[in-house]
């Protein structure tokens, strides 16, 4: 049974057209009623907002790509969001992230890492998503490693893809075309 309601792009109220014509018209093109961008029209006030956070942490970051991707692959993998691991499990190979190490995030084991600010942004972002918060020793190696700017970046990212997984999977959005499930058993 769906969760929720048949909608098409047609039985848009001119709300809920506006939240799906700025994710069309900003970097991201047009997704169409994919993924959590279906479930944000039916919320417009909330949904243009989350689009919008969505649209800066993806686009108006200093955070390099490959410290982003394995930001959201930890949240993805954590949360067993599948729309969320499998469409940005290929965007971090994209950013350079290794397989292996996307491969080891999805099985929630510890990857090998061979650049410093990966292993970094991994240990952040498991920590946010295991404890909720930093200790003052990974939050002084992070500010010293990463600065003020691109640690917020981090933060925001995972906060961000939390928010995306928890719709994600409340909602059960299937995975899009040629997509291909990382976790089958859930």
């Amino acid at each position: 049974m769906d969760r929720l309601s048949s909608l098409t792009e047609e039985e848009l109220t001119p709300e809920q057209r506006a939240v799906l014509d700025a994710v069309a018209g900003g970097p991201r093109g047009n997704m169409g009623l994919m993924g959590p961008f279906g479930v944000y029209v039916r919320a417009p006030g909330v949904g243009n907002a989350a689009q919008a956070l969505g649209a800066a942490v993806r686009f108006s970051t200093e955070l390099p790509e490959n410290l982003k991707e394995i930001g959201i692959c930890v949240v993805g993998a954590k949360t067993k969001a599948k729309f969320e691991f499998a469409a940005h499990a290929v965007l971090a190979q994209k950013a350079g992230v290794s397989a292996d190490i996307v491969e080891a995030i999805r099985q929630g084991e510890s990857p090998k890492f061979t650049d410093a600010n990966e292993s970094l942004a991994h240990e952040i972002a498991t920590a946010l998503v295991r404890q909720h918060r930093l200790d003052d020793a990974l939050y002084a190696r992070a500010k010293q490693a990463l600065g003020e700017t691109q640690l917020v970046e981090l933060v925001a990212t995972v906060g961000y893809y939390t928010l995306v997984s928890y719709v994600l999977n409340t909602f059960e959005i299937p995975l899009g075309e040629g997509m291909i499930d990382p976790f089958p058993e859930v």
